[in-house]
């Protein structure tokens, strides 16, 4: 069986983030892969019945969460800055033409960086075209390929499998059928690799 650590995120998630910042390392320590596997994270909660506000729309528990971000983002040694926008689709959808490219690691830490390290608007071509440009992409076949029918097929059915695995909610790791869902977990996982 290969040994393999699947990443569970929406780049909308602050808290996958910070996940992310710890499971490249925690991966290659252990002699893991790495598969990522964006979901639509507003369509998964509804699959499992969730269908409670975003914490966006909850004025005192948005108020702690961006403490509770800070905090994280302190241990960490890394910028928090929220996005100018929640709408993560496209570059949720960027993932598969980065796997496609077997470039799914500097592209999604990139990613995260330019969403939650430095609060970039995620939907804006320009910023689009920065990513792309920056992984030495052809904007132009990057930007057909997000916008696509393909492209949506693709995230669909990965929201789905995601649900149909138990995943409910972003960060999740999976392990074979472990599960470990939040950053705050990464102990739990790092736990469970020591004792195999």
């Amino acid at each position: 069986m290969e040994r393999l650590i699947e990443f569970y995120f929406d780049f909308i998630s602050p808290f996958s983030y910070f996940a992310n910042v710890r499971l490249p390392t925690i991966a290659t320590e252990h002699r893991y892969g790495l598969r990522y596997h964006p979901v639509n994270l507003k369509q998964l909660k509804l699959l499992a019945g969730n269908t409670g506000p975003a914490t966006r729309e909850i004025p005192t528990k948005l108020a702690y969460a961006r403490i509770d971000q800070k905090r994280w983002a302190e241990r960490y040694g890394i910028p928090v800055h929220p996005p100018q926008e929640y709408d993560s689709g496209l570059l949720n959808k960027g993932v598969f033409f980065a796997a496609d490219r077997q470039a799914s690691q500097p592209y999604v830490s990139y990613v995260f960086h330019k969403v939650w390290g430095d609060g970039g608007p995620m939907t804006q071509e320009a910023f689009l075209r920065d990513i792309c440009q920056t992984l030495g992409w052809d904007c132009e076949d990057f930007l057909r390929f997000v916008r696509s029918d393909t492209a949506t097929a693709r995230y669909d059915n990965s929201t789905e499998a995601a649900h149909d695995r138990g995943v409910f909610g972003v960060p999740s790791m999976m392990i074979g059928t472990e599960m470990w869902w939040g950053n705050d977990r990464l102990d739990f996982l790092q736990e469970f690799l020591n004792a195999g």
